[in-house]
Protein backbone atom coordinates (compact mmCIF):
# COMPACT_ATOMS: atom_id res chain seq x y z
CA UNK A 1 0.00 0.00 0.00
CA UNK A 2 1.12 3.67 -0.82
CA UNK A 3 2.06 5.71 2.81
CA UNK A 4 -1.06 7.31 2.42
CA UNK A 5 -3.37 4.67 2.77
CA UNK A 6 -1.48 3.18 5.52
CA UNK A 7 -3.91 2.91 8.76
CA UNK A 8 -2.94 3.75 12.41
CA UNK A 9 -2.80 1.75 15.23
CA UNK A 10 -5.94 3.28 16.52
CA UNK A 11 -7.75 2.96 13.05
CA UNK A 12 -6.83 -0.66 12.36
CA UNK A 13 -7.40 -1.92 16.09
CA UNK A 14 -11.16 -0.06 15.55
CA UNK A 15 -11.74 -1.70 12.33
CA UNK A 16 -10.19 -5.38 13.46
CA UNK A 17 -12.94 -5.08 16.68
CA UNK A 18 -15.71 -4.12 14.51
CA UNK A 19 -15.05 -7.36 11.86
CA UNK A 20 -14.87 -9.53 15.21
CA UNK A 21 -17.81 -8.11 17.11
CA UNK A 22 -19.48 -8.98 13.59
CA UNK A 23 -18.52 -11.78 13.41
CA UNK A 24 -19.62 -12.47 17.17
CA UNK A 25 -22.73 -10.68 16.81
CA UNK A 26 -23.54 -13.00 13.57
CA UNK A 27 -22.72 -16.31 15.09
CA UNK A 28 -23.63 -15.89 18.82
CA UNK A 29 -26.16 -13.71 19.23
CA UNK A 30 -28.10 -14.21 15.38
CA UNK A 31 -27.19 -17.73 14.90
CA UNK A 32 -26.40 -17.28 11.14
CA UNK A 33 -23.57 -19.57 9.75
CA UNK A 34 -19.51 -18.66 10.24
CA UNK A 35 -19.40 -18.40 6.68
CA UNK A 36 -21.86 -15.63 6.42
CA UNK A 37 -20.26 -13.66 9.02
CA UNK A 38 -17.40 -13.76 7.26
CA UNK A 39 -18.45 -12.79 4.13
CA UNK A 40 -20.34 -9.92 6.03
CA UNK A 41 -16.39 -8.96 7.18
CA UNK A 42 -15.06 -8.96 3.98
CA UNK A 43 -17.82 -6.11 3.32
CA UNK A 44 -16.79 -4.44 6.14
CA UNK A 45 -13.62 -4.32 5.36
CA UNK A 46 -13.99 -3.75 1.60
CA UNK A 47 -15.95 -0.17 2.21
CA UNK A 48 -12.90 0.39 4.68
CA UNK A 49 -10.55 0.60 1.48
CA UNK A 50 -12.70 2.05 -0.90
CA UNK A 51 -13.00 5.04 1.96
CA UNK A 52 -9.06 4.61 1.92
CA UNK A 53 -9.23 5.10 -2.03
CA UNK A 54 -7.49 1.82 -1.73
CA UNK A 55 -7.27 0.82 -6.08
CA UNK A 56 -9.64 -1.98 -6.61
CA UNK A 57 -7.03 -4.01 -8.17
CA UNK A 58 -5.17 -4.08 -5.21
CA UNK A 59 -8.53 -5.43 -3.09
CA UNK A 60 -8.57 -8.09 -5.60
CA UNK A 61 -5.07 -8.95 -5.49
CA UNK A 62 -5.63 -9.20 -1.30
CA UNK A 63 -8.54 -12.19 -2.32
CA UNK A 64 -6.33 -13.70 -5.20
CA UNK A 65 -3.27 -13.81 -2.72
CA UNK A 66 -4.85 -14.66 0.57
CA UNK A 67 -6.55 -17.44 -1.52
CA UNK A 68 -3.90 -19.22 -2.91
CA UNK A 69 -1.86 -20.42 0.02
CA UNK A 70 -5.12 -22.70 0.36
CA UNK A 71 -5.45 -24.40 -2.77
CA UNK A 72 -3.77 -27.40 -2.23
CA UNK A 73 -5.23 -27.59 1.53
CA UNK A 74 -8.80 -27.33 -0.07
CA UNK A 75 -7.66 -30.02 -2.98
CA UNK A 76 -6.67 -32.11 0.49
CA UNK A 77 -10.17 -31.36 1.92
CA UNK A 78 -12.40 -32.90 -1.39
CA UNK A 79 -9.39 -36.13 -1.17
CA UNK A 80 -10.85 -36.63 2.41
CA UNK A 81 -14.16 -36.34 1.31
CA UNK A 82 -13.74 -39.31 -0.78
CA UNK A 83 -11.16 -41.16 1.08
CA UNK A 84 -13.89 -41.63 4.21
CA UNK A 85 -16.42 -42.71 1.57
CA UNK A 86 -14.44 -45.13 0.07
CA UNK A 87 -12.91 -46.97 3.14
CA UNK A 88 -16.27 -46.98 4.47
CA UNK A 89 -17.23 -49.18 1.75
CA UNK A 90 -14.19 -51.14 2.10
CA UNK A 91 -15.11 -51.70 5.88
CA UNK A 92 -11.72 -50.25 6.65
CA UNK A 93 -13.77 -48.17 9.15
CA UNK A 94 -16.44 -50.79 10.19
CA UNK A 95 -13.06 -52.61 11.11
CA UNK A 96 -11.86 -49.62 13.25
CA UNK A 97 -15.51 -49.83 15.32
CA UNK A 98 -15.57 -53.49 15.41
CA UNK A 99 -12.19 -53.90 17.37
CA UNK A 100 -12.57 -50.94 18.92
CA UNK A 101 -16.01 -52.11 20.76
CA UNK A 102 -14.60 -55.72 21.74
CA UNK A 103 -11.90 -53.32 24.02
CA UNK A 104 -14.58 -51.82 26.22
CA UNK A 105 -14.91 -53.48 29.73
CA UNK A 106 -17.74 -53.19 32.48
CA UNK A 107 -14.84 -52.89 35.18
CA UNK A 108 -13.27 -50.17 33.64
CA UNK A 109 -15.84 -48.96 31.37
CA UNK A 110 -14.97 -45.14 31.99
CA UNK A 111 -11.34 -45.40 30.91
CA UNK A 112 -12.29 -47.97 27.87
CA UNK A 113 -15.16 -45.62 26.46
CA UNK A 114 -12.55 -43.07 26.46
CA UNK A 115 -10.02 -45.30 24.57
CA UNK A 116 -12.86 -46.55 21.92
CA UNK A 117 -13.92 -43.41 21.49
CA UNK A 118 -10.61 -42.07 20.40
CA UNK A 119 -10.07 -45.16 18.09
CA UNK A 120 -13.65 -44.38 16.52
CA UNK A 121 -12.95 -40.85 16.72
CA UNK A 122 -9.39 -41.23 14.55
CA UNK A 123 -11.26 -43.45 12.06
CA UNK A 124 -14.23 -41.03 11.80
CA UNK A 125 -12.50 -37.42 11.96
CA UNK A 126 -15.73 -36.09 13.46
CA UNK A 127 -16.03 -35.89 16.96
CA UNK A 128 -19.22 -34.38 16.48
CA UNK A 129 -20.67 -37.88 14.78
CA UNK A 130 -18.93 -40.06 17.63
CA UNK A 131 -20.46 -38.18 20.17
CA UNK A 132 -23.71 -37.77 18.69
CA UNK A 133 -23.64 -42.13 17.81
CA UNK A 134 -21.79 -44.26 19.61
CA UNK A 135 -21.11 -41.74 22.26
CA UNK A 136 -25.23 -41.80 23.21
CA UNK A 137 -25.13 -45.34 23.45
CA UNK A 138 -22.01 -45.33 25.76
CA UNK A 139 -24.23 -42.27 27.97
CA UNK A 140 -26.91 -44.96 28.03
CA UNK A 141 -25.03 -47.90 29.08
CA UNK A 142 -22.99 -45.73 31.77
CA UNK A 143 -26.29 -44.14 33.51
CA UNK A 144 -27.66 -47.49 33.65
CA UNK A 145 -24.39 -48.89 35.52
CA UNK A 146 -24.76 -46.12 37.74
CA UNK A 147 -21.93 -44.08 36.89
CA UNK A 148 -21.76 -40.49 37.52
CA UNK A 149 -23.49 -38.71 34.14
CA UNK A 150 -20.80 -35.74 33.46
CA UNK A 151 -17.98 -37.92 34.32
CA UNK A 152 -19.23 -40.29 31.24
CA UNK A 153 -19.57 -37.29 28.88
CA UNK A 154 -16.07 -35.73 30.13
CA UNK A 155 -14.48 -39.15 29.05
CA UNK A 156 -17.04 -39.49 25.71
CA UNK A 157 -16.26 -36.11 24.47
CA UNK A 158 -12.67 -36.12 25.73
CA UNK A 159 -12.23 -39.33 23.30
CA UNK A 160 -14.24 -37.62 20.74
CA UNK A 161 -11.93 -34.49 20.61
CA UNK A 162 -8.51 -36.67 20.59
CA UNK A 163 -9.96 -39.21 17.89
CA UNK A 164 -11.01 -36.05 15.78
CA UNK A 165 -7.78 -33.83 16.64
CA UNK A 166 -5.24 -36.31 15.36
CA UNK A 167 -7.46 -38.02 12.21
CA UNK A 168 -6.01 -37.17 9.20
CA UNK A 169 -9.67 -37.17 8.14
CA UNK A 170 -10.78 -34.39 10.27
CA UNK A 171 -11.49 -31.22 8.81
CA UNK A 172 -10.49 -29.21 12.02
CA UNK A 173 -6.75 -30.87 11.63
CA UNK A 174 -6.83 -30.42 7.58
CA UNK A 175 -8.20 -26.38 8.57
CA UNK A 176 -5.29 -25.85 11.11
CA UNK A 177 -2.58 -27.34 9.02
CA UNK A 178 -4.35 -25.06 6.11
CA UNK A 179 -4.09 -22.01 7.69
CA UNK A 180 -0.58 -22.42 8.92
CA UNK A 181 0.27 -23.72 5.11
CA UNK A 182 2.18 -26.77 6.91
CA UNK A 183 1.98 -30.64 5.83
CA UNK A 184 -1.21 -32.22 7.20
CA UNK A 185 1.07 -35.22 8.49
CA UNK A 186 3.82 -33.01 9.39
CA UNK A 187 1.61 -31.12 11.87
CA UNK A 188 -0.51 -34.34 13.04
CA UNK A 189 3.33 -35.47 13.92
CA UNK A 190 3.90 -32.11 15.70
CA UNK A 191 0.92 -32.45 17.72
CA UNK A 192 1.88 -35.30 19.68
CA UNK A 193 4.08 -33.06 21.89
CA UNK A 194 1.32 -31.96 23.72
CA UNK A 195 -1.66 -34.57 22.34
CA UNK A 196 0.25 -37.44 24.12
CA UNK A 197 0.88 -36.24 27.84
CA UNK A 198 -2.62 -34.86 27.68
CA UNK A 199 -4.33 -38.27 26.75
CA UNK A 200 -1.76 -40.02 29.36
CA UNK A 201 -2.72 -37.58 32.30
CA UNK A 202 -6.49 -38.03 31.09
CA UNK A 203 -6.81 -42.14 30.63
CA UNK A 204 -5.25 -42.37 34.47
CA UNK A 205 -8.06 -39.32 35.61
CA UNK A 206 -10.85 -41.39 34.32
CA UNK A 207 -9.25 -44.91 35.54
CA UNK A 208 -8.48 -43.53 38.76
CA UNK A 209 -12.48 -41.67 39.02
CA UNK A 210 -14.20 -44.63 36.38
CA UNK A 211 -13.36 -47.76 38.32
CA UNK A 212 -16.87 -50.05 38.54
CA UNK A 213 -17.42 -52.77 40.29
CA UNK A 214 -20.74 -53.35 38.48
CA UNK A 215 -21.23 -55.99 35.89
CA UNK A 216 -23.52 -56.00 33.25
CA UNK A 217 -24.07 -57.29 29.54
CA UNK A 218 -23.03 -54.97 27.31
CA UNK A 219 -25.97 -56.12 24.86
CA UNK A 220 -26.19 -52.93 22.85
CA UNK A 221 -22.43 -53.05 21.93
CA UNK A 222 -22.51 -56.94 20.44
CA UNK A 223 -25.52 -55.40 18.63
CA UNK A 224 -23.73 -53.10 17.08
CA UNK A 225 -20.88 -55.37 16.54
CA UNK A 226 -23.30 -57.62 14.88
CA UNK A 227 -25.00 -55.39 12.97
CA UNK A 228 -21.23 -53.92 11.45
CA UNK A 229 -20.05 -57.53 10.74
CA UNK A 230 -23.23 -58.37 8.80
CA UNK A 231 -23.20 -55.35 6.73
CA UNK A 232 -19.44 -54.49 6.20
CA UNK A 233 -16.21 -56.46 5.36
CA UNK A 234 -14.61 -56.64 8.88
CA UNK A 235 -11.21 -58.32 8.75
CA UNK A 236 -7.82 -57.51 9.77
CA UNK A 237 -7.11 -56.81 6.27
CA UNK A 238 -8.83 -53.76 6.51
CA UNK A 239 -5.81 -52.54 8.76
CA UNK A 240 -3.77 -52.57 5.64
CA UNK A 241 -4.48 -49.40 4.45
CA UNK A 242 -4.66 -47.74 7.54
CA UNK A 243 -0.82 -49.32 8.14
CA UNK A 244 0.24 -47.69 4.75
CA UNK A 245 -1.27 -44.38 5.64
CA UNK A 246 1.47 -44.58 8.63
CA UNK A 247 4.15 -45.71 6.02
CA UNK A 248 3.31 -42.85 3.86
CA UNK A 249 3.49 -40.19 6.76
CA UNK A 250 6.73 -41.54 7.95
CA UNK A 251 8.69 -41.52 4.51
CA UNK A 252 7.26 -38.36 4.47
CA UNK A 253 5.15 -38.64 0.96
CA UNK A 254 3.00 -35.70 0.37
CA UNK A 255 -0.89 -35.28 2.07
CA UNK A 256 -1.88 -35.27 -1.72
CA UNK A 257 -0.07 -38.43 -3.07
CA UNK A 258 -0.89 -40.08 0.40
CA UNK A 259 -4.32 -39.93 0.52
CA UNK A 260 -4.91 -40.34 -3.50
CA UNK A 261 -2.76 -44.12 -3.14
CA UNK A 262 -5.24 -45.05 0.12
CA UNK A 263 -8.06 -44.45 -2.19
CA UNK A 264 -7.00 -46.25 -5.14
CA UNK A 265 -6.22 -49.40 -2.30
CA UNK A 266 -9.86 -48.84 -0.39
CA UNK A 267 -11.16 -49.03 -4.51
CA UNK A 268 -8.86 -52.12 -5.10
CA UNK A 269 -10.69 -53.70 -1.59
CA UNK A 270 -14.09 -53.22 -2.84
CA UNK A 271 -13.58 -54.80 -6.04
CA UNK A 272 -11.76 -57.62 -4.37
CA UNK A 273 -14.59 -57.65 -1.88
CA UNK A 274 -17.37 -57.29 -4.47
CA UNK A 275 -16.49 -57.76 -8.04
CA UNK A 276 -20.54 -57.15 -8.73
CA UNK A 277 -19.69 -53.67 -7.66
CA UNK A 278 -20.53 -51.48 -10.47
CA UNK A 279 -17.99 -48.66 -11.11
CA UNK A 280 -20.15 -46.07 -11.74
CA UNK A 281 -21.60 -46.74 -7.62
CA UNK A 282 -18.23 -46.34 -6.35
CA UNK A 283 -17.96 -43.18 -8.54
CA UNK A 284 -21.60 -42.06 -6.74
CA UNK A 285 -19.83 -43.13 -3.54
CA UNK A 286 -16.78 -40.79 -3.96
CA UNK A 287 -18.97 -38.27 -5.61
CA UNK A 288 -22.04 -38.23 -2.94
CA UNK A 289 -20.53 -40.17 -0.26
CA UNK A 290 -21.46 -43.80 1.36
CA UNK A 291 -25.06 -44.14 2.20
CA UNK A 292 -25.16 -47.08 5.11
CA UNK A 293 -28.43 -48.91 4.66
CA UNK A 294 -28.40 -51.64 7.44
CA UNK A 295 -31.64 -50.75 9.14
CA UNK A 296 -29.61 -49.63 12.40
CA UNK A 297 -30.77 -45.99 13.09
CA UNK A 298 -27.10 -45.78 15.07
CA UNK A 299 -24.86 -46.84 12.31
CA UNK A 300 -26.60 -45.65 9.79
CA UNK A 301 -26.18 -42.31 10.95
CA UNK A 302 -22.72 -42.84 11.64
CA UNK A 303 -21.37 -44.44 8.54
CA UNK A 304 -23.77 -42.16 6.10
CA UNK A 305 -20.95 -40.10 5.18
CA UNK A 306 -17.75 -38.35 3.12
CA UNK A 307 -18.06 -37.36 -1.19
CA UNK A 308 -16.48 -34.37 -2.13
CA UNK A 309 -20.00 -32.84 -1.68
CA UNK A 310 -19.85 -33.28 1.98
CA UNK A 311 -16.39 -31.23 1.90
CA UNK A 312 -18.25 -28.16 0.15
CA UNK A 313 -19.21 -25.94 3.44
CA UNK A 314 -16.35 -26.44 4.57
CA UNK A 315 -14.48 -25.51 1.60
CA UNK A 316 -16.30 -22.39 0.84
CA UNK A 317 -15.59 -21.69 4.61
CA UNK A 318 -12.00 -21.64 3.65
CA UNK A 319 -12.28 -19.54 0.85
CA UNK A 320 -13.79 -16.96 2.15
CA UNK A 321 -11.66 -16.58 5.56
CA UNK A 322 -8.65 -16.90 3.27
CA UNK A 323 -10.07 -14.11 1.24
CA UNK A 324 -10.61 -11.88 4.46
CA UNK A 325 -6.98 -13.05 5.78
CA UNK A 326 -5.87 -11.87 2.28
CA UNK A 327 -7.51 -8.44 2.50
CA UNK A 328 -6.69 -7.46 6.03
CA UNK A 329 -3.01 -8.21 5.04
CA UNK A 330 -3.76 -6.09 1.69
CA UNK A 331 -5.10 -3.28 3.54
CA UNK A 332 -1.94 -3.65 6.17
CA UNK A 333 -4.86 -3.92 9.41
CA UNK A 334 -3.45 -7.16 10.54
CA UNK A 335 0.53 -6.04 10.12
CA UNK A 336 -0.25 -2.81 12.01
CA UNK A 337 -1.42 -4.16 15.10
CA UNK A 338 0.78 -7.77 14.63
CA UNK A 339 3.59 -4.93 14.57
CA UNK A 340 2.86 -3.85 17.91
CA UNK A 341 2.29 -7.14 19.56
CA UNK A 342 5.65 -8.22 17.54
CA UNK A 343 7.90 -5.32 19.54
CA UNK A 344 6.16 -5.95 22.76
CA UNK A 345 6.97 -9.25 22.53
CA UNK A 346 10.77 -10.61 22.87
CA UNK A 347 11.02 -14.25 22.55
CA UNK A 348 10.28 -17.08 20.76
CA UNK A 349 7.60 -18.78 23.54
CA UNK A 350 6.29 -15.79 24.40
CA UNK A 351 4.97 -15.12 20.50
CA UNK A 352 3.59 -19.06 21.09
CA UNK A 353 1.60 -18.18 24.07
CA UNK A 354 0.23 -14.99 23.45
CA UNK A 355 -0.88 -17.31 20.25
CA UNK A 356 -2.27 -19.60 22.58
CA UNK A 357 -4.16 -17.25 24.76
CA UNK A 358 -5.57 -15.59 21.64
CA UNK A 359 -7.35 -19.03 20.09
CA UNK A 360 -8.32 -19.09 22.98
CA UNK A 361 -10.14 -16.15 24.01
CA UNK A 362 -11.93 -16.01 20.43
CA UNK A 363 -13.43 -19.13 21.63
CA UNK A 364 -14.65 -17.74 24.82
CA UNK A 365 -15.85 -14.15 22.56
CA UNK A 366 -17.24 -15.71 19.59
CA UNK A 367 -17.72 -19.11 20.31
CA UNK A 368 -16.73 -20.49 16.64
CA UNK A 369 -14.42 -23.35 16.45
CA UNK A 370 -13.03 -22.89 13.13
CA UNK A 371 -12.66 -18.80 13.50
CA UNK A 372 -10.16 -19.97 16.93
CA UNK A 373 -8.31 -21.40 14.69
CA UNK A 374 -8.25 -18.89 11.61
CA UNK A 375 -8.49 -15.83 13.17
CA UNK A 376 -5.10 -16.23 15.11
CA UNK A 377 -3.61 -18.26 12.53
CA UNK A 378 -3.84 -15.31 9.72
CA UNK A 379 -2.89 -13.01 12.36
CA UNK A 380 0.58 -14.51 13.92
CA UNK A 381 1.42 -16.32 10.69
CA UNK A 382 3.89 -13.67 10.25
CA UNK A 383 5.07 -13.01 13.61
CA UNK A 384 6.30 -16.51 13.56
CA UNK A 385 8.07 -15.99 10.38
CA UNK A 386 9.97 -12.69 12.08
CA UNK A 387 10.66 -15.25 15.30
CA UNK A 388 12.13 -17.62 13.10
CA UNK A 389 9.86 -20.31 14.87
CA UNK A 390 8.54 -22.89 12.78
CA UNK A 391 4.68 -22.51 11.14
CA UNK A 392 4.12 -26.74 12.43
CA UNK A 393 4.17 -25.32 16.28
CA UNK A 394 1.43 -22.21 15.12
CA UNK A 395 -0.83 -25.15 13.75
CA UNK A 396 0.30 -26.98 16.82
CA UNK A 397 -1.00 -24.37 18.89
CA UNK A 398 -4.00 -23.26 17.13
CA UNK A 399 -5.60 -26.68 17.63
CA UNK A 400 -4.60 -26.61 21.30
CA UNK A 401 -5.73 -23.50 22.14
CA UNK A 402 -8.65 -23.75 19.33
CA UNK A 403 -10.36 -26.60 18.25
CA UNK A 404 -10.29 -28.58 21.88
CA UNK A 405 -11.69 -25.62 23.94
CA UNK A 406 -14.60 -24.84 21.89
CA UNK A 407 -15.95 -28.20 23.39
CA UNK A 408 -15.65 -26.51 27.27
CA UNK A 409 -17.79 -22.87 26.29
CA UNK A 410 -21.41 -23.09 27.35
CA UNK A 411 -22.26 -20.67 24.22
CA UNK A 412 -19.89 -22.23 21.80
CA UNK A 413 -21.48 -24.12 19.08
CA UNK A 414 -19.11 -27.39 20.16
CA UNK A 415 -20.25 -26.84 23.35
CA UNK A 416 -23.78 -26.09 23.02
CA UNK A 417 -23.81 -29.16 21.07
CA UNK A 418 -22.64 -31.26 23.61
CA UNK A 419 -25.33 -30.22 26.28
CA UNK A 420 -27.94 -30.58 23.78
CA UNK A 421 -26.72 -34.42 22.64
CA UNK A 422 -26.21 -35.46 26.34
CA UNK A 423 -28.43 -33.55 28.17
CA UNK A 424 -25.56 -32.62 30.68
CA UNK A 425 -25.02 -28.66 30.91
CA UNK A 426 -21.59 -27.38 29.71
CA UNK A 427 -20.29 -26.06 32.88
CA UNK A 428 -21.48 -29.50 34.81
CA UNK A 429 -19.54 -31.61 32.47
CA UNK A 430 -17.06 -29.24 31.94
CA UNK A 431 -14.85 -30.35 34.92
CA UNK A 432 -14.31 -33.68 33.37
CA UNK A 433 -13.44 -33.18 30.07
CA UNK A 434 -9.41 -33.42 30.85
CA UNK A 435 -8.52 -33.94 27.37
CA UNK A 436 -9.76 -30.47 26.67
CA UNK A 437 -8.36 -29.05 29.72
CA UNK A 438 -4.90 -30.39 29.78
CA UNK A 439 -4.23 -29.77 25.26
CA UNK A 440 -3.70 -26.04 26.05
CA UNK A 441 -1.36 -26.71 29.61
CA UNK A 442 0.89 -29.43 27.71
CA UNK A 443 0.98 -26.74 24.67
CA UNK A 444 1.99 -23.86 26.89
CA UNK A 445 4.63 -26.12 28.91
CA UNK A 446 5.96 -27.14 25.22
CA UNK A 447 6.20 -23.08 24.73
CA UNK A 448 8.11 -22.22 28.03
CA UNK A 449 10.66 -24.83 28.29
CA UNK A 450 10.85 -25.71 24.33
CA UNK A 451 10.49 -28.89 24.02
CA UNK A 452 8.81 -29.24 21.13
CA UNK A 453 9.56 -26.68 19.76
CA UNK A 454 11.40 -25.86 16.62
CA UNK A 455 13.28 -22.87 14.95
CA UNK A 456 13.73 -22.41 11.21
CA UNK A 457 17.35 -20.33 12.36
CA UNK A 458 19.29 -22.84 14.44
CA UNK A 459 20.99 -19.91 15.56
CA UNK A 460 18.13 -18.17 16.91
CA UNK A 461 18.00 -18.41 20.97
CA UNK A 462 15.76 -20.94 22.53
CA UNK A 463 15.03 -19.41 25.78
CA UNK A 464 13.04 -21.51 28.30
CA UNK A 465 10.96 -18.83 30.04
CA UNK A 466 8.81 -16.05 28.01
CA UNK A 467 9.36 -12.38 28.76
CA UNK A 468 6.81 -9.81 27.48
CA UNK A 469 8.22 -5.89 27.85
Amino acid sequence: MKQKNQPSVLEAGLVLTVIIASIALGVIVMKVSPSIAILASIAIVMVYAVIKRVPFDQINRGIVQGIKPGIIPIFIFLLIGALIAVWIQAGIIPTLMVYGFKLISVKWFVPSIFIVCAIVGSAVGSAFTVMSTVGIAFFGIGTTLGIHPPLLVGAIASGAIFGDKMSPLSESTNLAAAIAEVDLFKHIQNMLWSTIPAFIVSLILFSVLGVSETSAPLSEINEVVHVLESNFSVSLWAFIPILFMFFCAWKKIPAILTILLNVGIAILFIIVQSPETPITQIATFVESGFVSTTGNQQIDLLLSRGGLASMMPTVSLIILTLSLGGLLMETNLISTVMGVVATKIKSGSGTIVASLLTSIGINFFIGEQFLSVILPGNAFKEVYREKKIDLVVLSRVLEDGGTVINYLIPWGIAGSFVASTFGVPTLTYFPFVFFSLLSPVFSMLSAITGIGVTYLDQRVEKKKFFSIK
